[in-house]
């Protein structure tokens, strides 16, 4: 008897082992559910959806031999209906070597769907089968599972059974009824469960971005003139009223209090606003015209017209309270420096909250106020622990003040980008590329300027000399002044491309005209819908409609790319900034693709005869974005921008649909493999 196969008995003999004496722990880590998706009147989809539990995982239908049991799908014979083709897996497969076989394996992991086509020989008939499968986490395995399914298709309609823990879920208008609990699933006709992943990954990323953008902050807040004074009077208290050791001991709970009341706020925010409205802010243009007018308002302040100072009550009564000893009064003193230096991180956390708030993250304003709270108590800690560290701090001048003024020129460059999403939404067509870029490069020229020490504001003292850091600072920002004044011909500024409004909102555009092929007019053919409202990057012709796009790409026999984009995205700008601009990616979705582009984000209001209320969320449906969001999400499961989708001429999808992608090489050889899809149909 050779080593595998004596492995595999002794693996095979533990799982049967496992499952005598677990008997009274029942897994069951895999839930399936099955739908159709009618593709025409003779032929149908049977789409099969696996909900694996965390953990877990659940292995592909193509394994090597003496390995794992593979996922198999068997179909009982009938005169009804033919099988076309195999069963298709549309889910990222994970490629992994495992000990325990001593072979390479493939498996899913949360969710996988297979899709199997079907060719129906009579209108009313009944698709029976069994599915076989096995699941293993990192410890154990269990015992191959074999499911039986029923599903009758009558009339676009299904009726469905299964045993077990089968789920069975039926497309939009269909009516379903099981002989066991029904599990949750999404009504879709189409469900592309990769995308959950993804979503992860890209929230996982945001919150770090948040947290980043928090510490950045609370590191700026450490320098303003609020604060920075007063850290060597705070430290001098820790270390001399109670000697070092205690001193310590004090000022780490000074720096936990002042985490724990900058957290606080930020649970605050999420809790008032709640995780619907996080998530609509970056897209409400009523949110972002009001972002804008408070950043105004901030760097007002910064700039030295008046102070945002919280009523000297409450100031006073923390300031009382911090005189009390123990734990309580060190809170109340983190709690008054919180009060008194308002007026200086007012602004600063103002503008970190709207950041985050408008990113969708329901723990974003927590995570954001984290990273501020940490970097400004880190250095209390630091001198309670090295007070000699105090001599060496520079001392308090006009320097912090002239910290103030540019993060009051960097808080009203900021205000433009909220303006501009509001304009982009309701088609106002008042801040165009060029009005955003004008805007900038006078805002920009002026805090270079102010770093030369050529203009001074109300707070500022007299600057005779400038320091080296000020000529370095101030050579950096006037480069990126004079940067920017080409893109008001059109240069792409693909450096800061995701946060100008889109390259086609440009009157005077030079750059477009010279990329090979875009100067030809993007609408030679009939006028299209919504073409008066939206306008495709590099005078693509596109479309804006679905419908309208996929009859057109049928008619010319040419593959889809679906690009779900928003006016607010700023990666869809960064996308077509930096890789649709590129001489391959352009030439391939100008000349292979059928463009349909759907803005999510557009304010545009639906006429009253195509308003209705969406079967995914229960919302009522009445702007042209609030139409293709929830078909996104209802058709992919997901809202994410970019999101490219790739179709036949028929609506088939041709590979997995990808999001953004800087790399303008792997994003052509992604459009590449749809067209090598469609021609090996």
């Amino acid at each position: 008897m050779n080593t595998y196969f004596m492995k595999k008995q002794i693996f095979m003999l533990a799982m049967l082992l496992f499952s005598l004496f677990s008997a009274a722990q029942i897994h069951n880590p895999v839930k399936w559910s099955f739908s159709t998706t009618n593709l025409s009147d003779t032929e149908t989809e049977l789409v099969i959806t696996a909900t694996i539990d965390k953990n877990w995982h659940l292995y592909s239908q193509f394994l090597a031999a003496n390995g794992p049991v593979p996922t198999t799908f068997k179909f009982d014979k009938s005169p009804d209906y033919n099988l076309i083709g195999t069963v298709k897996e549309t889910s990222p497969v994970i490629k992994k070597f495992d000990k325990s076989f001593d072979m390479e394996v493939a498996y899913f992991a949360k969710k996988a769907v297979f899709i199997q086509k079907i060719k129906l020989n009579k209108p009313e008939t009944v698709v029976k089968g069994t599915v076989e499968f096995m699941v293993c986490d990192d410890e154990q395995c269990l015992p191959p599972n074999e499911v039986p399914y029923s599903i009758e298709v009558k009339n676009n309609k299904v009726v469905a059974t299964a045993s077990t823990d089968a789920a069975v879920s039926s497309p939009v208008d269909s009516q379903v009824t099981a002989e066991v609990p029904v599990a949750i699933v999404v009504k879709t006709d189409s469900v592309q469960l990769d995308a959950v992943a993804s979503t992860e990954s890209e929230s996982s990323m945001s919150l770090w971005a948040i947290f980043l953008a928090g510490f950045i902050g609370g590191l700026a807040a450490f320098f303003m003139p609020c604060i920075f004074p007063m850290v060597p009077f705070t430290v001098s208290f820790f270390t001399k009223s109670a000697g070092k050791g205690k001193g310590v001991w004090k000022a780490m709970v000074y720096a936990i209090s002042i985490i724990v009341i900058y957290v606080a706020i930020g649970l605050l925010v999420s809790i008032v606003f709640g995780a619907d409205a996080l998530n609509s802010l970056s897209t409400n243009g009523i949110f972002n015209f009001f972002f804008f007018l408070l950043l105004v308002v901030f760097a007002a302040s910064f700039l030295g017209a008046f102070e945002i100072a919280l009523p000297s009550k409450w100031v006073n009564k923390a300031d009382e309270k911090s005189d009390k000893n123990g734990l309580l009064g060190i809170f109340f003193m983190a709690a008054t420096l919180a009060l008194v230096s308002f007026s200086c991180t007012g602004p600063i956390i103002g503008t970190l909250l709207v950041q985050a708030a408008t990113m969708g993250e329901y723990l974003g304003p927590a995570i954001g106020m984290f990273g501020f709270a940490l970097a400004l108590s880190i250095p209390f800690t630091l001198f309670a622990l090295f007070p000699a560290w105090l001599k060496s701090m520079p001392k308090s001048g006009g320097w912090l003040n002239s910290i103030k003024v540019v993060l009051g020129f960097l808080e009203l460059a900021l205000a433009l980008k909220f303006l501009s999403n509001v304009d982009l939404a309701y088609h106002w067509n008042w801040f165009d590329r060029e009005v955003f870029l004008v805007l900038w490069i006078v805002i920009f020229g002026m805090l270079g300027f102010y770093l030369l020490g050529k203009l001074r504001m109300p707070n500022d003292s007299e600057v005779k000399t400038i320091s080296t850091t000020r000529l370095f600072l101030s050579i950096i920002v006037l480069s990126f002044t004079i940067y920017m004044i080409p893109g008001l011909w059109g240069a792409p500024l693909r450096s800061i491309a995701a946060f100008l409004p889109p390259q086609q909102s440009q009157d005077f555009d030079l750059y477009t005209s010279s990329l090979s092929g875009s100067n030809a007019p993007a609408s030679a053919h009939a006028p299209r819908k919504h073409s008066d409202k939206f306008h495709a990057p590099y005078n693509i012709d596109a479309f804006f409609d679905y419908e309208e796009g996929m009859a057109y790409a049928k008619r010319m026999n040419k593959p889809v790319m679906i690009d779900f984009t928003g006016h607010a995205c700023v990666n869809c700008r960064k996308m077509e900034a930096d890789v649709w601009s590129t001489k391959e990616v352009l030439s391939i979705l100008q000349n292979e693709f059928v463009l349909i582009q759907l803005y999510v984000d557009d304010k545009s209001e639906l006429p009253a005869e195509e308003q209705y209320v969406s079967t995914f969320s229960g919302k009522k449906i009445k702007s042209i974005g609030n139409k293709w969001s929830d078909f996104q999400a209802t058709k992919y499961n997901t809202n994410s921008q970019p999101y490219y989708v790739l179709l036949s001429p028929d609506g088939e999808q041709l590979v997995k649909p990808e999001g953004a992608n800087y790399n303008a090489e792997a994003f052509a050889a992604y459009l590449r493999s749809g067209i090598n899809a469609l021609r090996q149909n």
